[in-house]
């Protein structure tokens, strides 16, 4: 597996990124989103690194995937828990890795049947290419351009770590 980033300084950057899209946009208390599991993790780190306490939510988007039949159902969903009412609020949703666009759709349709937000600013570890919808973060630690077969996963959560899988390691040729 291909390793090397320094996801400390891309979640600094990003941090300071978003820092600067809250300001410039006068958002002034938002609420973060975070993605089960890369996203959430992404979400607290984030969150570590930002100058004021803001409240974090995960969402589970399992039932709003719509590739269930490529991908199956994962045996064990757990649910999503927003503990605050996302009606008229600015979100910062937070997912690991931006591929699709798919996931971020599906985050978007369960997030709206909880309230309509204020607005949705998009932050994202990895941006990489191949998106399929027209879906792109307002926040990224950075982008990759990867081949179809390719991968990148983010394992976590302390320390978090990204690695690029390729065909042949996934097979254990």
């Amino acid at each position: 597996m291909t390793q090397g980033h320094d996801v400390d300084a891309l979640l600094q950057s990003m941090a300071d990124d978003l820092i600067q899209l809250l300001q410039t946009n006068h958002i002034h208390d938002p609420l973060m989103i975070g993605i089960h599991t890369g996203g959430v993790w992404v979400a607290q780190a984030l969150l570590e690194r930002l100058p004021e306490s803001i409240p974090l939510g995960t969402l589970n988007i399992s039932f709003y995937r719509d590739d269930f039949t490529r991908i199956g159902m994962h045996p064990q969903v757990e649910p999503s828990q927003l503990d605050f009412d996302v009606e008229d609020r600015h979100i910062i949703l937070v997912d690991d890795v931006l591929h699709t666009g798919r996931t971020i759709r599906a985050a978007l349709n369960e997030i709206f049947d909880y309230g309509r937000p204020a607005s949705v600013n998009l932050a994202v570890l990895v941006q990489r290419s191949g998106q399929e919808l027209p879906i792109c973060a307002d926040v990224r630690g950075m982008h990759m351009d990867l081949a179809p077969d390719e991968h990148v996963k983010l394992s976590g959560p302390d320390p978090l770590n990204l690695q690029i899988q390729t065909p042949e390691e996934k097979t254990g040729t």
